[in-house]
């Protein structure tokens, strides 16, 4: 069987992923690392965790392959998606929602 990305995990990191999945408020994503982590820890082949974690193959293998390259942390946080620049400032934002939300003036009053 050939293995890319080995995963060997420390005590104190199998103890930090098992707590993480025993309980608390976790991005689901970050809950599925760690069962992939664990799992690839424990000798499962690849087909194994796709199958009973329900991820994809490529999933999988880049959970492992940040782990390997990087360190934990890394391994379990999300990577900043693509995508446009913002167009609006914070200032800007608020003020377009501010005037979005101001009631408009009513042909009665715009004489005075």
């Amino acid at each position: 069987m050939n293995v890319r990305y080995r995963v060997e995990l420390s005590q104190a990191e199998r103890d930090e992923l098992t707590a993480m999945l025993g309980g608390g408020k976790h991005a689901a994503r970050k809950l599925e690392r760690a069962q992939i982590l664990l799992a690839a820890d424990g000798g499962r082949c690849d087909a194994e965790i796709v199958r009973t974690v329900r991820v994809s193959l490529s999933t999988a293998g880049r959970t492992k392959r940040r782990f390997v390259e990087s360190n934990l942390e890394r391994a379990l946080s999300e990577e900043p998606r693509p995508g446009a620049e913002r167009k609006l400032t914070g200032k800007e934002e608020a003020l377009l929602v501010a005037t979005a939300c101001t009631k408009r003036p009513s042909a009665a009053n715009a004489g005075r």
